[in-house]
């Protein structure tokens, strides 16, 4: 199947795919804790037979059983050296079963390792990997391929680029989000459909997690921003014990009502997923039959993101400054810093921007005596943990760009592409291959242009490049190519032309750098200031420039409220009402009234800086403070910070991960101080575990991370570990409370395994639960202690506990 075969069928009608299969293996009698793709090779008739019966209700294309078949998955039951045999022959069952009547996508899903710099697995490995199994899909035969119930947008990038770049087959992605909307990294599904349909994605979605009136709402904002068609898998409803049974309620009657409001909200690929049956998707093929399929939207929106948040830039919208600080050029505090390998200077700068109102930052590291691009790199890593704007990634090097735009797990600007041939021919396809907009620089070989006409050839001539590419005008930012105007008195003027000409004449948005039109005159912060004024009245879109200055931002705020944009007024009053909130503290200082309480350890625990946080813990130390006071009312009143941040969604797992990880670093510097000085017990015991036959830890291993900063003795048994050994830990090291994790709907059950021991054997431990389908109902059902819906709560949870 080719990508514009699978654009007509889905053009041609609704797009059925099949139901569950773990599920419905469970129930056919695959156990607990084996490895999927073995038990199904090993009963193949079972698979064999659902997939036909799927067929049969409609479904038109089935995912092949290779969910977990990845080389990282097949090694937890050391069965990696079968990835080729395993793949073909799962891939031969679906085949089968698909006859003439369906079509058969290859499944990818997580690794379950995380991502550098949360994790130790890099990018590229992880590419590598995703590779190894989409060569031999694709050689098996498959249609196309599926990346689903994904929570991290990296790592289905990873999964996209693996198979854009060994295959030509359709690629649908389907991301999956917790009851709050977002991901467990954060991304919210707009944000996720701007960054994978840009990436070259067939198809995007969701599935998993949720019951079909959950998806309806997250379905809507994918649809608002999505020009390919959107999928759809949810579970039959949310899964409930029952009799020692898990047991989703939604009838196959009622899972397809839903589904056919999900077809009227804009999803035209759709299935099940979890709980769901052959009669679901008969129920649903039925139901959705007749109904509007994909619908091609002819108008495109000019879409930015980071991995957390997406910024719209329209022409006539509200105008938008790229924060230019993160730039040696000039900064020898800033060059300093990254000759050492420091980027603390580089993380405020990110966060002091934001908070000025940058709406997109622009990075740029070119400075002698660094490796440009691996600095380039992990400063990227860093902003983006850092803050939510999305970036503009800015170097005169061609292979920087690029392996700047393969990391970021975002849509980037890149700055930028010129006519000069060097640029011209080798960025144009890299902007298209990653999906990023560009800022076009009339420039060429010749330098720069001697006529307003010469410039604007330039412009079109790049234009035109770029959409002869398959790349749209949206993608596209003109500069204004602003001269001096102590130099040419025109240079105003011809730059209005050039913003004018773009807006009005070729519909693309404009940037310029203010900073060029002042050069060599005194007060220089009125002339940018006048000059922007007056851009942003020809149609200005963007700006350069550093939005710590105030008269500038202030003026470009006012300039949108009189040219009458939306919201521009609420937007300008917001702006002076922070701008009085950050004064107060000021005329304080100059009274001698104000003090700051904010500790140098709090704040590097708070902003995750783990390169200054030893150095920040020796000055408090030197200062007389005591290892213990430091854990006590700095380590530890930051982290709370932290997880206040994180239940109000101001923070998301990078930075609380971030964050404890800074702290872990600081308490175990401190901790042999402690022993001497203190010679303090550690606190409670506590055992953690992820349940027999679930072999995710993410989760669990933040649990512990935290758990471990708080003092607690915490023993981590890992994962997929029996009842049996996770009740005698706990009996014999006197454990206080035993935590458990379970990703999966199909391990939820051993958690009751496990609360039944503990009473069996008299075990004194408390039983705490927690994992993403799991609820405080389903704890109250099994008898556990207590749930916690995160490793921040966790801590508040143990806490309460132990104070009962």
């Amino acid at each position: 199947m080719t990508r514009e075969e699978f654009r007509e069928l889905a053009k041609r009608e609704i797009i059925i795919l099949d139901g569950a299969t773990g599920t419905n293996l469970i129930a056919a009698g695959m156990p607990i804790g084996c490895c999927p793709e073995q038990w199904i090779l090993e009963h193949p008739q079972i698979m064999l037979d659902l997939q036909n019966e799927y067929v049969k209700a409609g479904t038109k294309i089935l995912l092949a059983p290779t969910f977990t078949a990845n080389r990282i998955k097949l090694a937890e039951y050391g069965l990696e050296n079968d990835l080729e045999d395993m793949n073909r022959r799962l891939v031969a069952i679906s085949k089968e079963a698909a006859g003439d009547q369906a079509y058969v996508a290859g499944d990818l899903t997580m690794t379950g390792q995380q991502l550098y710099p949360m994790g130790n697995l890099q990018f590229e490995e992880l590419v590598d990997i995703y590779k190894e199994q989409v060569r031999v899909l694709a050689d098996a035969g498959v249609d196309l391929f599926i990346v689903e119930t994904m929570m991290s947008l990296q790592e289905t990038r990873a999964a996209v680029l693996a198979i854009k770049e060994e295959t030509e087959l359709p690629v649908m992605v389907s991301m999956t989000y917790e009851s709050d909307g977002r991901t467990l990294y954060g991304s919210d599904p707009a944000t996720a459909t701007v960054v994978l349909q840009s990436l070259g994605a067939d198809a995007v979605g969701m599935n998993c997690s949720t019951g079909p009136e959950q998806m309806v709402e997250p379905v809507r904002q994918v649809v608002d921003v999505a020009y390919i068609p959107v999928l759809a898998k949810p579970n039959a409803g949310l899964p409930e014990l029952i009799d020692a049974n898990t047991v989703y309620r939604t009838t196959p009657e009622e899972f397809a009502k839903v589904g056919a409001v999900l077809v009227d909200e804009g999803a035209t690929i759709l299935g099940g997923c979890c709980g769901t049956t052959p009669a679901h998707i008969r129920a649903l093929a039925e139901a959705v039959k007749g109904k509007q399929p994909f619908q091609e939207k002819t108008e495109r929106r000019r879409l930015l993101a980071s991995e957390r948040k997406t910024v719209e830039i329209k022409l006539d919208g509200s105008f938008f400054v790229v924060g230019e600080r993160i730039n040696p050029t000039g900064k020898k505090k800033l060059q300093a810093e990254l000759r050492e390998g420091s980027l603390d200077l580089v993380r405020k700068m990110a966060r002091e921007q934001e908070e000025n109102g940058a709406a997109i930052l622009d990075i740029n590291m070119g400075m002698n005596g660094i490796d440009e691009k691996q600095m380039m790199l992990e400063t990227i890593y860093e902003v983006t943990g850092t803050v939510d704007c999305p970036l503009c990634i800015d170097s005169s090097h061609v292979d920087i760009i690029e392996a700047a735009l393969r990391i970021y797990p975002g849509r980037a600007l890149i700055n930028s592409i010129s006519l000069e041939k060097e640029k011209f021919e080798k960025l144009l396809p890299i902007a298209r291959k990653y999906g990023a907009m560009f800022i076009l620089l009339p420039l060429s070989d010749e330098g720069i242009p001697k006529t307003v006409e010469e410039k604007r050839q330039i412009v079109r001539t790049i234009m035109d490049a770029a959409l002869a590419i398959g790349m749209k005008k949206e993608d596209i930012v003109v500069d204004g190519l602003v001269a001096t105007v102590g130099a040419n008195a025109n240079a105003a003027l011809e730059c209005f032309d050039t913003i004018h000409y773009c807006k009005k004449e070729l519909g693309l948005a404009t940037i310029c750098g203010l900073s060029n039109i002042s050069f060599g005159l005194p007060g220089r912060q009125y002339v940018n200031t006048a000059f922007l004024t007056m851009a942003i009245a020809q149609g200005l879109t963007m700006a350069i420039a550093n939005p710590s200055q105030e008269l500038l931002m202030n003026a470009a705020y006012a300039s949108d409220m009189l040219l009458h944009k939306e919201e521009s007024d609420i937007r300008y009053i917001h702006r002076m009402n922070r701008l009085e909130q950050k004064e107060e503290p000021k005329e304080a200082a100059k009274t001698g009234e104000a003090k700051s309480d904010v500790h140098p350890v709090f704040e590097a625990v708070l902003q995750g800086s783990k390169g200054s946080i030893l150095a920040k813990v020796d000055e408090a130390l030197a200062n007389g403070e005591k290892p213990a006071d430091i854990i006590d009312k700095h380590l530890i009143a930051a982290i709370n910070e932290v997880g206040v941040l994180f239940d109000k969604q101001i923070y998301f797992l990078p930075q609380l991960i971030s964050s404890a990880q800074t702290m872990e670093k600081a308490i175990t510097y401190l901790e042999p101080m402690l022993q001497k000085d203190d010679g303090e017990e550690p606190k409670a015991t506590l055992v953690i575990a992820t349940v027999e036959g679930d072999i995710h830890d993410i989760g669990k291993n933040l649990v512990v991370l935290m758990l471990k900063n708080y003092g607690y003795h915490v023993i981590d048994l890992g994962k997929d570990v029996a009842a049996d050994i996770i009740v005698e830990t706990a009996m014999r090291e006197n454990a206080a409370v035993i935590g458990l994790s379970a990703l999966m709907t199909t391990t939820m059950m051993r958690m009751k395994d496990v609360v039944e021991l503990v009473k069996e054997k008299g075990c004194k431990s408390k039983v705490i639960i927690g994992g993403a389908a799991i609820t405080q109902s389903f704890a109250d059902e099994i008898g556990a202690d207590g749930y916690s819906k995160d490793a921040a709560d966790c801590v508040k949870l143990v806490e309460h506990l132990l104070e009962a």
